[in-house]
């Protein structure tokens, strides 16, 4: 994939859409958040060192970092929460 571009939102949107209801249908066959999560995870990570060069996927996993480190990932994740 040599097409460097950030995916148009349609296309960005409907992915998400579809690991939305990967991870109902997981949760549903009971397998646990940190195996669903740690399967995404190794998934993404696989799919973007074929997609980007080295030193990108590291910039990527270094801004994910930051955000748990700032706490801008629980604050997503707690507004995501059914209340």
């Amino acid at each position: 994939m040599e097409d460097r571009q950030p995916p148009p939102e349609r296309e960005l949107s409907h992915a998400g859409s579809v690991v939305d209801k990967a991870i109902e249908y997981m949760s549903g066959q009971d397998i646990s958040e940190l195996a669903i999560a740690s399967a995404l995870l190794g998934g993404a990570i696989g799919l973007l060192t074929r997609a980007l060069p080295d030193n990108v996927v590291v910039q990527i996993l270094r801004n994910a970092i930051e955000s748990i480190e700032s706490g801008e990932m629980k604050s997503v994740a707690e507004k995501d929460q059914p209340h």
